[in-house]
């Protein structure tokens, strides 16, 4: 004890350095189990140096050390989550803004990647989970997690209230559906005209030749839109068929991007006549007043869902549970303002510039199996990559 001395002030009491020693060493103990406390650890540390130099009780001492463990107990997590998120990176930061309006004790930490980007980076982290909760992944991909055991049993409030296709059929419950996204062709009526391009109808019609090199889609491997896509023309022509198009279809595409808003973006720049994306990017983009026309196939569309789920593992359980719950709560009106394809279609706000869109987005939705997409997603992308992954642009 005594080479230790040197530490202290003049003056510090034999009986105050084996608290302090005492002290540190609980405090050591909480640092194993949480190594990221460590600066507040470390300021506490200081608070105790200053408790040591002053000739107070040891009493006193004691009592305070509880006090500061006991706020370093109950303060260091509650209150903090850490969310992880695949949805679209301007909708998401909305939404997170708007929750924290509503829940002020709890700050929200973000981290955002592309579908397959996040997916992996789960899969990753799977036996040691750093995310309290997952806010909008796709469904095809949630399902194979929930297989995995990643996800914490817990049924939302609100949770009847919704349309039953957005809800976990498995019990116990542990994730649930808010909001799906379907898919569109974006057409750039100033530039197609201007390479004499037809406006096509159908998905068919992006086949033809004269569309080549004026196409930009997803990627299925990085992007959930591209995934939608990519599986709902095999569920809607067939698996040989499907291919064949995707052949003829890979001729005229110019890129593959990762993200599902990035095709629609370019095709609004004038950059390709066609981009491949989904109808709320497109409206977005028509919003700021970009010469885009939003194109519905007569074949129909692929839809996903955007599911939600606690994770395995969490330090924050309550708060967990409170944003879970807010998504069927105030979160499904927010969601509305936004989507066109929501778990509540009552919540939805029909933009009155767009006549008809919401009714006919619902009635070209195909009977999507994401049981069957989310079970085949690995088989169908290691196809396409290999068949297709050429033309993709570098990852940033």
């Amino acid at each position: 004890m005594d080479k230790y001395k040197f530490l202290f002030p003049e003056g510090a009491s034999r009986i105050k350095l084996e608290s302090y020693f005492i002290w540190k060493r609980i405090l050591q103990i909480k640092c194993y189990f949480k190594l990221h406390l460590v600066s507040i650890i470390h300021f506490q540390e200081s608070a105790m140096f200053k408790l040591l130099s002053r000739k107070i009780p040891i009493s006193s001492i004691v009592a305070t050390s509880f006090l500061v463990l006991l706020s370093f107990s109950t303060s260091a997590y509650a209150g903090e989550l850490l969310v992880y998120s695949s949805t679209d990176a301007d909708n998401l930061k909305y939404y997170m803004e708007e929750f924290q309006k509503d829940n002020p004790g709890i700050k929200v930490n973000v981290v955002r990647e592309s579908t397959g980007t996040m997916a992996a980076k789960l899969m990753a982290e799977k036996d040691n989970p750093q995310a309290d909760f997952l806010f909008e992944m796709a469904a095809t991909v949630a399902l194979n997690m929930e297989a995995e055991g990643m996800f914490h049993e817990y049924t939302p409030k609100g949770m009847d209230k919704i349309d039953q296709r957005y809800v976990d059929k498995t019990a116990p419950v542990t994730w649930v559906g808010n909001y799906g996204w379907a898919g569109c062709i974006c057409w750039n009526r100033i530039e197609a005209e201007r390479l004499g391009l037809p406006k096509p109808k159908t998905w068919a019609d992006l086949a033809n030749p004269i569309y080549k090199g004026q196409i930009s889609m997803p990627n299925p491997a990085s992007s959930g839109t591209g995934y939608l896509d990519v599986s709902s023309w095999i569920q809607l022509m067939g698996k040989e068929k499907a291919w064949k198009y995707m052949d003829a279809l890979h001729k005229n595409v110019a890129v593959y991007t990762h993200s599902g808003s990035k095709p629609c973006k370019q095709a609004g720049s004038g950059e390709f006549a066609i981009g491949i994306s989904w109808p709320g990017r497109a409206i977005k983009i028509i919003k700021a007043g970009a010469p885009i026309d939003m194109i519905i196939p007569e074949e129909g569309i692929g839809w996903e869902m955007q599911v939600v789920a606690i994770m395995s593992g969490t330090d924050n359980l309550p708060d967990a549970k409170r944003l879970m719950d807010w998504t069927l709560g105030r979160g499904m009106s927010l969601f509305g303002e936004r989507q066109s394809i929501i778990a509540d279609p009552s919540k939805i706000t029909k933009d009155p510039d767009l006549p008809g869109f919401y009714d006919e987005v619902q009635a070209k939705l195909i009977n999507n199996n994401f049981v069957w997409a989310a079970a085949n997603k690995t088989r169908i992308v290691g196809e396409w990559k290999q068949r297709y992954d050429g033309k993709t642009e570098p990852k940033k």
